[in-house]
């Protein structure tokens, strides 16, 4: 395919610089690859080649911008590999990360290039660098250490091997889950099966079936809100179990099994920890994370559990007494304890969490949160409609600051699909700092799988997806507000358990009335949210605190047990992850399902062995919300530190320092037990 045709390698003439999305196709990717990787490797060879003293231009900035041209077509190719891309846009994948792993090992194991990265290191105090200067290239040589430059010939050759072998089995794990996920479906015929469901529920599910073709009935999936409402409405109890059964025991056997798989990235992790002189994978990732050390993950998570779980057994007996009450459920499972919860939070606070999507229409709740940001850091979002996209439901924003200046490009792609995988994420098109040579802008994305709208009614959320916006808003406030000079220093390019405290700290608005006030109004009357529904809201949120935060531990100790040791000698990953999680166990083992296999965030994303940072930054933003709440939570002085001192500084500072210019103190966790009830 010749240039001229390929819209990766022509000029980009398009405002701000956007993707063209709506020219670009499947067959464009390797041959842009292959010709910006060649590009790439002339750049590396001209710096190796290079006479001059070593010095900050000549090797550290140029390895930081030796492969602009690459590194944006690769992200774009897996940004689309996760929203929006069918099976033979996967398949390049395997073709892919391979070659991206041997490029990037060819320039991390050159003993010339690390020669003249360790002479700049070396020689750091002498050369007048500035801060972020400074930190460049102390990132930059310990990326080079912890990534084999050390090692000799023979473990070199070895790494390489291990990192091929990895870059293509993370792939194949999210692939196995996204399949499986697609391949189930549940129609029902019968609406008597349905009793319980709410309208919102059923119209769903009946637009879906119409859209897979089928005469009558009702379709659901394993997409969140469709198989949700199952879980919290359904009165029927064997359609219940269905569901889930089918997530319990996704991935687990059969044509998606992921088990053999992740068995191969927990050894291959391992082996390549211990090549580069660490105990395990966790000791190696937590060298560059605030926690530092696996027994201080450890101290932590248990501190979490000590705290939660005696709430914890409370909570899941008060709800299992209901359901004996209720329906004389002697034999309580996994696919009641939603469902009955339900029943209890209805009991004993009067609250139907349905009773809120009227007022959480989707369009008004962006709008809300708009005006948040903008409250806050003097922001202002304005849609554009001549900006390509890659899907029809995509959505670009133009967002500005006070003086009219350009801050970034805001996309949002809200609804399920067969070609997106699940869950909700933040991303970016494009990172803001060096570029070409200019201080660029970011162009950043949030994607989610959320309640549609149907032929009737406009997309309503729940109180937890109008929750995943706000979640995933704050991440994008992180990559937007980003003010660095390099782009693998901006944000929100930062130690792995700090990423969470900018997106968990903007749930906490959620639960403001001043906030809610805001955008929380009735679809159809334009009326704001009832006090009553307010104080509802606010009741329920110690509501199975304890289980939830069990439920989060449970997951950082799987997570902590494929990554604190060898685990070659796991013949079952059922058998090996029960073990772990037994004194943990609320509810009854249900045979044949794990957690492991599905768990993309450590198996086909970059979780592995820091899960426990979701709790870790609930403690950063429990602690940090405080000062908001003592303050004013539109306190411009308050948002105005925490944009300058945490939003804005990315990885130019170590996270506790930032985090201590902002708050004056260290995080307390006792701040996350008050606010979960766990202690007052």
């Amino acid at each position: 395919m010749s240039n001229v045709n390929n819209p990766f390698l022509q000029e980009n003439n398009l405002k701000y610089n956007v993707k063209p999305f709506d020219k670009i196709r499947t067959e464009h990717f390797m041959p842009a690859i292959e010709s910006t990787m060649a590009t790439a490797k002339e750049n590396i060879t001209v710096i190796k080649n290079n006479t001059a003293t070593p010095d900050f231009e000549n090797t550290i900035l140029a390895l930081e911008t030796c492969s602009e041209d690459l590194d944006t077509i690769i992200g774009t190719y897996f940004n689309l590999y996760s929203a929006e891309s069918d099976g033979q846009f996967k398949e390049l994948a395997q073709r892919i990360s391979p070659m991206m792993a041997e490029f990037s090992n060819n320039i991390i194991l050159d003993e010339v290039l690390f020669e003249k990265v360790k002479s700049v290191y070396e020689n750091i105090d002498s050369l007048n660098l500035n801060n972020e200067q400074i930190r460049l290239t102390e990132k930059k040589y310990l990326g080079f250490v912890r990534n084999g430059a050390n090692l000799d010939e023979i473990k070199k050759i070895e790494l390489r091997k291990l990192n091929q072998e990895l870059s293509k089995l993370s792939p194949q794990f999210s692939k196995n889950v996204l399949d499986a996920t697609n391949d189930f479906e549940l129609h029902i015929t019968n609406k008597v099966e349905l009793s319980g469901l709410p309208e919102s529920a059923l119209s769903a599910a009946e637009n879906s079936a119409k859209l897979k073709g089928k005469d009558s009935g009702w379709l659901f999936t394993l997409q969140m809100p469709s198989w949700l409402p199952i879980m919290k409405y359904a009165d029927n109890r064997k359609i219940r179990k269905a569901i889930s059964t089918a997530l319990g025991t996704l991935s687990v056997g059969g044509k998606f099994d992921n088990s053999g798989i992740l068995k191969q990235i927990a050894k291959l992790k391992h082996a390549k920890a211990q090549l580069l002189g660490f105990e395990s994978h966790a000791d190696y990732t937590l060298q560059e994370r605030m926690a530092k050390k696996t027994d201080v993950v450890m101290a932590f998570l248990d501190e979490v559990k000590e705290t939660a779980m005696p709430t914890a057994k409370k909570d899941v007996a008060e709800v299992s007494l209901l359901a004996k009450e209720l329906d004389d459920i002697d034999d309580f499972s996994s696919w009641d304890f939603i469902y009955y919860s339900e029943k209890l939070k209805q009991k004993k606070f009067d609250y139907d969490e349905e009773e809120l999507r009227p007022y959480f229409k989707i369009e008004n709740v962006f709008d809300g949160i708009f005006t948040i940001a903008n409250k806050l850091y003097g922001i202002t979002f304005k849609q554009l409609t001549d900006i390509p996209v890659y899907h029809s439901d995509v959505l670009v924003y133009e967002v500005t600051n006070d003086n009219g200046d350009f801050v970034g490009l805001f996309y949002m792609d809200m609804f399920p699909r067969e070609t997106k995988r699940n869950g909700a994420w933040m991303t970016t098109f494009r990172e803001q700092g060096l570029y070409k040579g200019e201080i660029i802008r970011p162009h950043v994305s949030i994607v989610a799988n959320l309640t549609p709208s149907t032929p009737d009614k406009p997309s309503l959320l729940d109180l937890s997806e109008v929750r995943t916006i706000f979640h995933e808003f704050g991440h994008a406030l992180h990559g937007l507000l980003s003010d660095c000079s390099y782009q693998s220093l901006a944000s929100p390019n930062v130690y792995w358990d700090f990423v969470e405290l900018p997106s968990q700290i903007m749930e906490n608005w959620l639960l403001e009335k001043e906030a809610l006030d805001i955008f929380a109004k009735h679809y159809e009357t334009g009326e704001t949210i009832p006090q009553e529904q307010i104080e509802k809201i606010k009741s329920v949120q110690h509501f199975n605190a304890g289980y939830q935060s069990t439920r989060q531990v449970t997951l950082g100790l799987i997570d902590m047990a494929w990554h604190t040791q060898d685990t070659s000698f796991v013949e079952s990953v059922e058998d090996f992850e029960n073990s772990i999680i037994e004194e943990l166990r609320l509810l009854p083992k249900v045979e044949g399902a794990n957690t492991s296999c599905s768990f993309g965030h450590i198996f086909g994303g970059g979780y592995s062995a820091g899960y426990y940072s979701y709790k870790w930054a609930e403690v950063l933003d429990a602690d940090a919300f405080e000062l908001f709440k003592e303050k004013g939570i539109f306190n411009q002085e308050i948002a105005e530190s925490f944009k300058n001192n945490i939003l804005s500084r990315g990885n130019t500072a170590h996270p506790m320092d930032l985090y201590l210019k902002f708050r004056g103190q260290k995080p307390d966790p006792k701040a996350l037990f008050r606010r979960d009830g766990f202690i007052k």
